[in-house]
């Protein structure tokens, strides 16, 4: 097979593409041909050896893979060779084929598109998470959304509006505001003034939820626009600056500063995962959930895809392909 093999931590240069032997699915596991690889901005900090983990090296990079299983593990009996499924794939998704958990894969939808299907895992994974289980958002509140032209803001103004709340998208572009917009947003807002905008746009009362993954300056902002009750998602640090939250605005504002951390959540709740992801694929099936996909590139290409998506030079999600798919 065909793959990106980190052999150390450093720059996004040094990832080699390069000819491994096929993986064998072990006891539980399904081999999968994929079709396509999802592409996340963890994924370059963790080549780089800035992100919260650090696996041993040389490792396969990537997480979501989406294809079509082709071998089945000894006690396997709920997945079957030719079904297409997506699931996540720890560090080995950056492949042309992975050996992955049974239990990690979800049925795709007929027909369904795989490099769409690879943002349901993270990107609409996170999002949902966030604002189901830990914002616990209600409809007619006010969510505000950072980076909301990127997979993950995405996916929060999708899921945002069918949960019922008024979102205001915040974005650092009028392309990007176009496409916030186009997926439901009812105001998108620059960052230039954001405490004063949000504040405009809510009649003084100030944001429900906000779901942050910027950090820096923004989370700056959010700290002094929070409503009474509200609750502040920690998400991510686009931005590169892990800010200093000051708790006395917790005290005298009354809200809430909360952390999301989609990967322990998988582990911690499996079953609950579970029935997020059941309800995201249900959507995905009907289109009530579209994820954008802002470029295929070839599998060849991943350091280069990573440095774009690092530098927040796009919008939606990125997918590598394998040879020949």
């Amino acid at each position: 097979m065909k793959a990106i093999v980190c052999n150390e931590f450093g720059p996004l240069s040094d990832l080699e593409y390069k000819d491994l032997p096929d993986p064998e699915a072990g006891p539980g596991q399904v081999l999968i041909k994929v079709e396509a690889c999802g592409v996340n901005y963890p994924d370059g900090l963790l080549v780089q050896g800035k992100y919260q983990v650090r696996p041993d090296r040389p490792f396969i990079p990537g997480s979501e893979v989406a294809g079509e299983i082709v071998a089945l593990g000894e006690g396997v009996t709920d997945r079957e060779i030719g079904q297409r499924v997506v699931g996540y794939a720890g560090q080995t998704g950056y492949a042309s084929m992975a050996a992955i958990p049974a239990a990690s894969t979800f049925l795709l939808p007929e027909g369904a598109d795989a490099a769409e299907a690879c943002a349901l895992i993270i990107a609409y994974g996170t999002s949902h998470h966030a604002l189901k289980q830990r914002a616990q958002l209600k409809p007619g509140e006010t969510l505000v959304v950072f980076g909301a032209a990127g997979a993950t803001g995405v996916a929060a103004v999708q899921i945002g509006k069918i949960m019922g709340a008024t979102v205001i998208a915040v974005v650092s572009s009028e392309e990007k505001g176009k496409i916030a917009k186009e997926c439901g947003a009812d105001h998108v807002i620059g960052y230039e003034g954001l405490k004063d905008k949000v504040k405009e746009l809510t009649g003084g009362k100030g944001a429900d939820v906000c779901y942050d993954v910027v950090g820096g300056e923004a989370f700056d902002a959010a700290s002094r626009f929070m409503a009474r009750n509200g609750r502040l998602l920690v998400i991510g640090f686009a931005s590169g600056d892990i800010p200093k939250f000051p708790v006395n605005l917790a005290l005298v504002k009354e809200y809430a500063v909360v952390g999301v951390f989609w990967g322990n959540f998988t582990r911690a709740e499996p079953q609950v995962y579970a029935e997020n992801m059941r309800e995201l694929l249900d959507w995905f099936g009907s289109r009530t959930v579209k994820p954008i996909v802002a470029g295929r590139f070839p599998l060849k290409d991943a350091a280069e895809v990573l440095e774009t998506v690092l530098g927040r030079g796009g919008v939606g999600k990125f997918a590598l392909i394998p040879e020949g798919v």
